[in-house]
């Protein structure tokens, strides 16, 4: 390439390879950076350090820019065999989402920082939740997301990446464990139910021995609820109806009837 420029160059008269060699020099020497993006620069091998964004002057041959991504990456953790803590297997996956905080460290502390954090990210996953039982891994999901987000931030911290989630998507059970899991569950709905039958038992009965005690204190109480139970009966129209009568309706003609029998003798 060189050769060819200065052949260019020494042609006769060549203004027009004059030209081209100050566009190729120029075109090498000026990079424009996006706002989402550094460049971290070589110069012969030796880092001096990140720039951008705008326009960076570097120097052709010379230095050598890396351009590195400062935005919100999204990882997917492929899934995972895993055996709980109470000896359960599963499969799981999830999804890490980091971003590059130090153009520096990303380019120089690690090789590649994508595959290095995938792969971290699917080592702890394992490590997470192999020491961790299936109730704790379905019903405190937000704590175990939270740990591997601690734990996945801290080993990647000095590659200059921040992780700010990590959740875990899909959790897939045994066949077996569904099925206990099911039966389970049932079983848990059919005691609810019971408990609630008892207890509404309960409040039956004390307000009934309330009631009896209101009805012993006032027997006139018995005989309104005897005449409501009455029009509750004739308002179901049916076709025999039989009405039992108190003792306290009929008690003052017996005592007459009594009387009576007396001054007769």
């Amino acid at each position: 390439m060189i050769d060819f420029l200065f052949n260019l160059l020494f042609s006769a008269g060549s203004y027009l390879g004059v030209v081209l060699i100050a566009f190729f020099f120029l075109s090498s020497a000026l990079k424009i950076i996006p706002e989402y993006q550094r460049g971290v620069v070589f110069r012969l091998g030796r880092m001096i350090g990140a720039k951008g964004p705008g326009l960076v002057i570097v120097i052709p041959f010379i230095d050598r820019v890396i351009r590195v991504d400062l935005r919100v990456m999204t990882l997917d953790v492929p899934v995972q065999e895993v055996i709980t803590k109470d000896n359960v297997p599963i499969k799981v996956n999830a999804v890490v989402y980091f971003r590059v905080m130090e153009p520096t460290r990303s380019i120089v502390e690690v090789e590649n920082y994508a595959v290095a954090t995938s792969q971290l990210s699917q080592t702890t996953l394992r490590a997470v939740l192999g020491r961790s039982e299936l109730d704790d891994i379905l019903t405190a999901r937000d704590q175990i997301n939270m740990e591997l987000q601690q734990i996945i931030d801290e080993k990647t911290d000095p590659w200059g990446i921040k992780v700010s989630a990590v959740e875990v998507k899909e959790l897939e059970l045994p066949e077996g464990m569904k099925r206990a899991m099911a039966s389970q569950a049932e079983a848990e709905r059919e005691r609810r139910a019971k408990i609630i039958s008892a207890e509404g038992e309960l409040q039956a009965s004390e307000r009934l021995s309330q009631a009896a005690l209101v009805m012993e204190r006032s027997p006139i109480t018995l005989q309104l609820r005897y005449l409501q139970t009455l029009r509750d009966v004739a308002s179901e129209k049916n076709s025999t109806t039989i009405f039992p009568i108190p003792m306290d309706l009929i008690k003052p003609f017996l005592r007459k009837m009594t009387q009576g029998a007396k001054d007769e003798d």
